[in-house]
């Protein structure tokens, strides 16, 4: 319940909030210097909460709709007011991406130790009875290994057709973990789950065959961009999923829409890490390309792939709205 008291010393800072809005003219923050845009992000998080106590109170409706107009404006300030830029999106995939991997990074970690964790029993399940591996691959792909035959042969026949497919498999798949986070992570961890099952099951079965290393010199060359990406969608899936279950001091569904902002981000920046993914795979992966070359252009692509997630700039107006948000409450 807020008090007059609490109402009078908190009523400066709704101002000030507002006067920022004002300042920017309520159209964009590029009239804002650096320390306002932080002031405007930890002011619109704080008032958020303070509405959230307001609506306790029913005799509070008029303070309630005004608050709630002032964060209607904050936030169109701050989530739709930017205008695009030429070099827009050059930017998001040099600095905020990157950015926004590293800060979420516990929840890609998570992913992948989901993933990891059931490749690891699936394995051992499967090396211990190989009738595992048949119950979950079929007939069909068991006799081909048991062949000594890799099942990715016929791509190599129809690349342009095959390379287009596998990246449209391979968003799909991606989309569809990050957007099962709204079933509370439910959705996202069993997509993981499932994958890591795959991995490991096939990993036996061609161990069993003596096909070890045609399969990992198959999977390394695409498989080093395309699991990543994977883990970073399952990890926005998870981020998804702790906005909703743990808000923290914001309501639940302003909390959504925050972690939602960010994970659209996360899957969006894991596009062209699939595209090459997918063309490696088509092209490269499938061939009978010394299998030397292949690891070596698994190792150069995984290199590069950790320069990148590790670089990006800090001083940027939009990724200082995003990290500010998350700072301490006023």
């Amino acid at each position: 319940m807020s008090s007059p008291r609490w109402t009078e010393k908190r009523r400066p800072y709704w101002e000030r909030l507002e006067s920022l809005v004002r300042a920017s003219g309520g159209k964009s923050v590029s009239a804002l210097s650096p320390g306002q845009l932080q002031e405007l992000a930890l002011l619109y998080r704080q008032t958020a909460s303070d509405l959230a106590t307001v609506r306790e109170d029913p005799t509070n409706g008029t303070l309630a709709r005004y608050l709630n107009q002032l964060l209607g404006r904050a936030h169109n300030l701050i989530y739709m007011g930017r205008k695009a830029k030429r070099r827009g999106v050059w930017t998001f995939y040099k600095e905020v991406f990157p950015a926004i991997f590293r800060a979420t990074f516990s929840d890609t970690l998570a992913a992948f130790l989901i993933f990891l964790a059931a490749g690891v029993a699936s394995f051992l399940m499967a090396m211990g009875d190989p009738a595992f591996s048949r119950h979950l691959l079929g007939p069909q792909m068991i006799t081909t290994i048991e062949k000594h035959e890799m099942w990715t042969h016929s791509i190599v026949t129809v690349k342009p057709v095959a390379s287009s497919a596998i990246l449209t498999n391979n968003l799909s798949v991606g989309f569809a973990t990050f957007a099962m986070g709204i079933t509370a992570g439910v959705g996202t961890v069993y997509m993981m789950l499932v994958n890591g099952l795959l991995i490991g099951v096939i990993g036996a079965a061609c161990w069993h065959e003596g096909m070890s290393l045609q399969l990992w010199s198959f999977v390394a060359p695409h498989g080093i961009l395309e699991l990543p990406a994977i883990f970073i969608a399952g990890g926005a899936g998870l981020g998804i999923a702790r906005g909703l279950l743990f808000p923290g001091s914001l309501p639940r569904r302003e909390s959504l829409v925050q972690a939602g902002a960010r994970s659209v981000r996360l899957v969006l920046g894991t596009i062209p890490l699939l595209l090459v993914a997918g063309v490696v795979e088509g092209f490269v992966s499938p061939t009978d390309l010394n299998y030397k070359i292949k690891f070596l252009l698994s190792g150069a692509l995984g290199t590069l792939l950790v320069l990148y997630l590790l670089s990006g700039s800090t001083a940027r107006k939009s990724s200082t709205i995003e990290s500010a948000t998350e700072a301490s409450p006023i």
